[in-house]
């Protein structure tokens, strides 16, 4: 699950989750959330015909500006 996902299932700004993420970091080993990498998100893309919504992934008009975390299930919880 994508960081901006899990924001708005808890009701935190990106920022804010990706904030607390980082202040915590021992908490989140890489078996349970990992930084996507530009690679990635070109694969991601490339998997939509047309994609819901441009404006989620960087470099997009309007997208975010660093590239989102991605979040296991057990990171999740």
């Amino acid at each position: 699950m994508f960081d901006f996902d899990l924001a708005e299932i808890y009701g935190y700004e990106v920022r804010a989750l990706n904030q607390q993420v980082k202040r915590n970091i021992a908490r989140f080993p890489e078996d349970f959330m990992f930084q996507l990498t530009k690679k990635d998100i070109d694969f991601i893309k490339s998997q939509f015909v047309i994609l819901p919504n441009k404006a989620l992934f960087s470099d997009d008009e309007g997208g975010n500006r660093k590239l989102p975390y991605a979040f296991t299930e057990q990171g999740i919880y």
